[in-house]
């Protein structure tokens, strides 16, 4: 999948290229502005996907870690909807235990990632991605 999104990502970057070239050689001075704009688009895209690209393949890094160290994972008795999410009050309830485990011990970067998968259940991406930036940063220091 990070290799669709890197040939996805790179098509598209290079057709804004190739346009920002055009307005380039029109020769005039808004051509060029607007041609500096879409560069400058270019390189926030390819810096925000790469990005995105480094948590998703820390993140799944660091699950084959714990699926290697037999951590069981997510709870599965707890209730879930018809679409196979955690309830509300499940997720809610997921998520405390993860957060006091998580103060409990702050330095593990397990403890992290188990918040951040957490996070994701109970709906709040953005706290997630915190979390699990913080967990491969943790595992990462651990290593070195």
């Amino acid at each position: 999948m990070a290799a669709l999104v890197v040939v996805v990502t790179g098509l598209l970057g290079l057709y804004m290229v190739v346009r920002a070239v055009d307005l380039f050689r029109t020769g005039s001075l808004t051509g060029a502005l607007l041609g500096v704009a879409v560069l400058l688009l270019v390189l926030v895209g390819l810096l925000l996907v790469a990005g995105e690209v480094r948590l998703g393949l820390g993140s799944a890094r660091l699950a084959r870690l714990l699926t290697d160290e037999g951590d069981p994972g997510e709870p599965v008795d707890l209730p879930r909807t018809p679409s196979g999410r955690l309830t509300r009050e499940a997720a809610q309830e997921l998520f405390d235990r993860r957060k006091a485990e998580t103060e409990a011990a702050p330095q593990d970067w397990r403890a992290w990632w188990r918040l951040a998968a957490a996070y994701g259940e109970a709906r709040d991406t953005s706290a997630g991605r915190r979390a699990m930036r913080k967990a491969i940063a943790l595992e990462r220091a651990g290593r070195g």
